[in-house]
């Protein structure tokens, strides 16, 4: 078992009582990162959120990426095949679920891959070592949201 520890911290910084405040506020995680946090511009008064700040849902998304690509990455290197670079253009969509509830409906990966060396997967190799990094995941394995692998 593992454990994660991430720290939230806001203060207020405008008027509380009606709603006028910034939805600003840190995201802090073990070794010392710190991430200025916001909510998204979508979902609030875009005076209220902060621009490049990183928000929940651009966080849920990047978090199924990130797995993705680690499982890949150890995956296919234990199958013989040697990557240069992998870059997903990743998106999450947010909208009403089933009970109305807005939710991360799904997210749709998009990993730019490059292959070195003798040995280049095929695609059906390629499509293989997808799933099996899908079925890894932990995030993936943790949510209910779809997740689509466009290759």
């Amino acid at each position: 078992m593992s454990t994660y520890v991430a720290t939230v911290d806001w203060r207020c910084v405008g008027d509380f009582a009606t709603r006028r405040y910034s939805r600003g506020h840190t995201l802090g995680f073990e070794g010392g990162l710190t991430v200025p946090g916001t909510a998204g511009p979508a979902n609030v008064n875009p005076r209220y959120a902060v621009e490049g700040a990183l928000d929940p849902e651009q966080a849920f998304t990047a978090s199924i990426a990130a797995c993705h690509m680690l499982w890949f990455l150890d995956i296919a290197a234990r199958a013989g095949f040697v990557i240069e670079s992998y870059a997903d253009d990743a998106e999450g969509t947010l909208e009403a679920g089933p009970s109305g509830k807005q939710v991360m409906t799904r997210v749709v990966l998009r990993p730019h891959i490059v292959f070195t060396g003798e040995r280049l997967p095929s695609p059906i190799e390629l499509a293989a070592l997808h799933q099996e990094a899908h079925e890894a995941c932990f995030i993936a394995n943790s949510v209910k949201t779809e997740i689509v692998i466009e290759a």
